[in-house]
C-alpha cells in the first residue's frame, strides 16, 4: 500500500512538472512574434490595432519598428507611445482615388516608423497602437508586414501563408487580421464612428499593454497552484504512511 501511495504521489508530481512546461510553453509560443490585436474587426469601422514587439532579435534590443500598411488602407493615425517617435511615410498613387465621400485622394500612407529612444531589451515587451479605418469588405485578410531592427541583425515579420496553408507554421509570419461583418446594415454604430471618440480607448489600449505581465502573473499563480496540490499529495502519503506505521506497533 505504501508503494502505492509513493507511485501516486510521483505521478502527481510529474503530471505538476508536465502541466507548468505545457503552460510555459504555450505562453512562450504566443509571445513568440510581433503580432496585431484589434479592437474591432467591422467593415467600414474605425479600429486600434495594438502591434505587440514581445522580444529582440535574440538577446538584441529592438531600436525600430516599420509597419507597412496594406493597399485597402490609405491612412492610419499612430498612438503617442512614450519610450518611442514615430513617423508616417508617405507614397504617391498610380492614379488619384476616389474616396467613399467622394473626395479623392494622390498619396497614402504606406508605413508607420516607430525608432525607439532608447533600446527595447529582448527580455521586455512594448505595444503600438495605430489608429485605422477598416476597408467596406468583409471576408477581407490584411496584411501588415512588420520589419523589426535590434541593435545586432533584425527579423522581417512578412511571411503570408499561401491558400489552405497553416498560418502558424511560418517562421515568420505577417501580422494579420480580417475583415468581419458590419456592424450593422444601416451603416451607423461601429461604422459612423469617427478617430475623436476613441480617444479614451487609445488610452486602454496603451494601458493594456502590460496584459502581457498580467497574463504571466496570472500563468505564475497556476503553476503554483498545481506544485502546492502535488506537495500536499506528498504530505497525505507521509502522513498515512506514519499512521500505518504506528498501528503496526
Amino acid at each position: 500500500m505504501h508503494r502505492s501511495l509513493m507511485h501516486r504521489s510521483l505521478a502527481a508530481a510529474a503530471a505538476t512538472g508536465g502541466a507548468a512546461a505545457l503552460l510555459l510553453a504555450a505562453a512562450g509560443g504566443a509571445a513568440a512574434h510581433v503580432g496585431v490585436t484589434p479592437d474591432k474587426t467591422s467593415a467600414n469601422s474605425y479600429a486600434l490595432l495594438t502591434f505587440a514587439i514581445p522580444h529582440g532579435c535574440g538577446e538584441s534590443g529592438t531600436t525600430k519598428v516599420a509597419i507597412t500598411l496594406p493597399s485597402e488602407l490609405n491612412d492610419a493615425q499612430p498612438t503617442v507611445n512614450p519610450n518611442w517617435t514615430v513617423e508616417k511615410v508617405a507614397e504617391q498613387l498610380p492614379e488619384p482615388q476616389k474616396l467613399a465621400d467622394g473626395t479623392s485622394v494622390t498619396k497614402r500612407t504606406s508605413q508607420i516608423i516607430y525608432t525607439a529612444k532608447a533600446p527595447l531589451p529582448h527580455e521586455l515587451r512594448d505595444a503600438l497602437v495605430l489608429s485605422v479605418k477598416l476597408p467596406d469588405s468583409a471576408g477581407t485578410t490584411l496584411h501588415f508586414p512588420t520589419l523589426q531592427t535590434c541593435e545586432v541583425g533584425q527579423t522581417d515579420w512578412s511571411e503570408i501563408a499561401k491558400d489552405g496553408a497553416d498560418p502558424h507554421s511560418l517562421k515568420s509570419p505577417a501580422p494579420t487580421i480580417t475583415i468581419t461583418e458590419a456592424a450593422n446594415a444601416a451603416g451607423h454604430g461601429e461604422a459612423s464612428a469617427s478617430p475623436a471618440s476613441h480617444s479614451t480607448e487609445q488610452a486602454a489600449a496603451v494601458t493594456d499593454s502590460g496584459a502581457g505581465a498580467r497574463s504571466w502573473a496570472g500563468l505564475a499563480a497556476g503553476i503554483g497552484g498545481l506544485a502546492l496540490g502535488g506537495a500536499a499529495l506528498l504530505r497525505s502519503g507521509a502522513r498515512n504512511k506514519a499512521t500505518a506505521g504506528a498501528a503496526g506497533k
